[in-house]
């Protein structure tokens, strides 16, 4: 039987990232990828792959300085395309990044904004919990720690929000669906929380 897309994409993000973080990071994006897929009836394998590819070049690549033509994600696509990666795929990637200047128009880019910053942006409440579990993350958690601006500063609240308008979905609407994702894959990303 031949590779799904995302096994193959899973290896490729392995080759690529060394840190646990940022590929716990693009394991929560590919599960809240394949999970809208599922809702929508789109390709779940396919969702899932550029969920994982999304941040590859990240961490060799990391682009600080916002460069529409080097940097992430440019590298990551530069090779996947000439690894023969689809179209499809590389112009997703691309439409995560504002700068990189490429308009999102399909569901599947548009759910890739919509779910990068907050998948991470959950884990983050999550792991401050007293049991450290995604089990004990709901919506009310997550936005009062939207207005705590301290909290995980790094992650731009207006891109959720803006995210969660391009999908056309409420706010609260994305946020559950994006724990219901992160929940199915606690394990692997170390959300499981402490036993008592």
């Amino acid at each position: 039987m031949s590779e799904t897309l995302a096994s193959h994409a899973l290896k490729v993000l392995h080759e690529w990232v060394q840190s646990e973080s940022l590929r716990k990071h693009c394991y929560a994006v590919a599960d809240s990828m394949k999970h809208f897929a599922q809702l929508g009836g789109d390709d779940i394998d396919l969702w899932e792959a550029v969920g994982l590819l999304h941040d590859m070049d990240y961490e060799r690549h990391p682009n600080l300085e916002h460069s529409a033509t080097e940097g992430h994600p440019s590298v990551g696509v530069a090779w996947l395309r000439e690894n023969g990666w689809s179209e499809e795929v590389c112009r997703a990637i691309l439409s995560h990044a504002d700068y990189a200047s490429v308009s999102r128009e399909t569901p599947m880019e548009k759910t890739l904004c919509a779910v990068d910053e907050l998948s991470s942006f959950i884990i983050a409440v999550a792991l401050v919990r007293p049991t450290k579990s995604i089990h004990d993350v709901g919506v009310r958690a997550v936005k009062k720690k939207m207005k705590d601006k301290a909290f995980a500063r790094a992650v731009n609240r207006d891109d959720i929000i803006r995210g969660a308008a391009e999908l056309g979905m409420p706010l609260d609407t994305v946020i559950a669906e994006v724990i219901v994702a992160l929940k199915s894959d606690a394990e692997r990303l170390g959300l499981e929380g402490r036993s008592a």
